[in-house]
C-alpha cells in the first residue's frame, strides 16, 4: 500500500511476476491498484531441493488467483506446507482462509485473530518447513502487526508493506505508528549492515536489489515529509486535510486518504514530542 507515486531517487526494479530469488518466487495477484501498485506479491518460497514451500501472503479473496499460486507450486515440484501473513490488510490476508482450505495448510501471523492453527509468530521465532530458514522481524509501524521474514541464504527480507517496490508505504493510522515505522526500517537496516541482506522482496512493485539503499531512502523521506509536516504547522495549518493539501501537493489526489493516514500518523508524533 502506498502513499506517493515513484519517487526522484527512489531504487528502482524490474518486471516482479515470476522472479525473486533463488529460494523466493513471486506470483503476482490481480488486484492492481493506486494503492497496490501492480498487485500484491504472493511469495513462495522454499530450498531449491525440498518438496515443500512456505506461501507468504496469498493476497485477496480471488479463487483464480489462489489456484494459479497452488499451480505454480506444483510447477516448481513444490507442495504447499505453511503459509505466513506479513499483516492483516485484506489485499494481502483476505484470501488466506480460502487458501488454507486449498492447501490444508496452517496460517500463522502475529495477530491471532488471522491464523488458522496453534501457532503465531513473534520475535525471534524461525520457520523451518522443508528445510528453510525463515528468520521472523518484528516489523510494526504501516500496521501494529506487520513483519518482515529474514531469508538469510538468499541474503534477502521479504517486508509486505514496511518496504515497497515504488514509492513510499503508507503509516497506516490509528494502528500504525511513525515512531514504531523509524525503528522497524532502523532494524532492517541493521539487517543490510549486520547479516549481508542486499535484496528486498516486497509486497508489492519490483524487486529491490540494493536493500541498504532502499532503506536509507526511506528514512531520508520519512524525515523530508515530518519536516514539511512541522513547518506547515508553524504555518497555522492545523487539520491533517489542510496539511496534506500543502505538504501532497505534487502527490495525484487519488492518493490523498492515504497520505492523511500518514499525517496523521505524523502529527501524533510531533505533538508526542511536543515539536508542536
Amino acid at each position: 500500500m502506498t502513499d506517493a507515486a515513484a519517487l526522484p531517487g527512489r531504487p528502482r526494479g524490474g518486471a516482479i511476476d515470476g522472479t525473486g530469488t533463488a529460494r523466493a518466487h513471486c506470483v503476482l495477484a490481480p488486484n492492481p491498484s493506486p494503492m497496490t501498485l501492480d498487485g500484491t506479491n504472493t511469495w513462495i518460497v522454499a530450498e531449491p531441493d525440498a518438496e515443500q514451500a512456505v506461501v507468504i501472503d496469498p493476497g485477496p479473496l480471488d479463487e483464480t488467483h489462489l489456484r494459479h499460486v497452488v499451480s505454480v507450486a506444483e510447477r516448481l515440484g513444490k507442495r504447499v506446507g505453511l503459509t505466513l501473513l506479513t499483516h492483516g490488510h485484506p489485499d494481502h490476508a483476505e484470501g488466506a482462509a480460502r487458501f488454507a482450505e486449498l492447501t490444508r495448510t496452517p496460517v500463522r501471523a502475529l495477530d491471532p485473530a488471522l491464523r488458522l492453527g496453534d501457532e503465531g509468530l513473534g520475535a525471534g521465532d524461525v520457520v523451518t518447513t522443508g528445510g528453510l530458514e525463515l528468520r521472523v522481524v518484528p516489523t510494526p509501524g504501516h500496521t501494529a502487526d506487520s513483519l518482515s521474514f529474514h531469508l538469510p541464504a538468499d541474503r534477502a527480507v521479504l517486508t509486505g508493506d514496511t518496504v515497497i517496490g515504488r514509492g513510499t508505504t503508507v503509516v497506516a493510522h490509528p494502528d500504525g505508528r511513525l515512531g514504531d515505522y523509524l525503528d522497524s526500517l532502523r532494524r532492517l537496516r541493521s539487517l543490510t549492515v549486520d547479516d549481508g541482506v542486499g535484496t528486498v522482496l516486497p509486497g508489492h512493485g519490483p524487486v529491490l536489489a540494493d536493500a541498504q539503499g532502499a532503506i536509507d531512502f526511506y528514512l531520508a523521506h520519512r524525515a523530508h515529509r515530518l519536516a514539511q509536516v512541522e513547518t506547515a504547522v508553524e504555518a497555522g495549518y492545523r487539520t491533517a486535510p489542510e496539511v496534506v493539501a500543502q505538504v501532497y501537493a505534487d502527490v495525484d489526489r487519488t492518493l490523498w486518504p492515504a497520505a492523511e493516514l500518514s499525517v496523521r500518523a505524523q502529527l501524533d508524533y510531533l505533538g508526542e514530542h511536543g515539536l508542536v
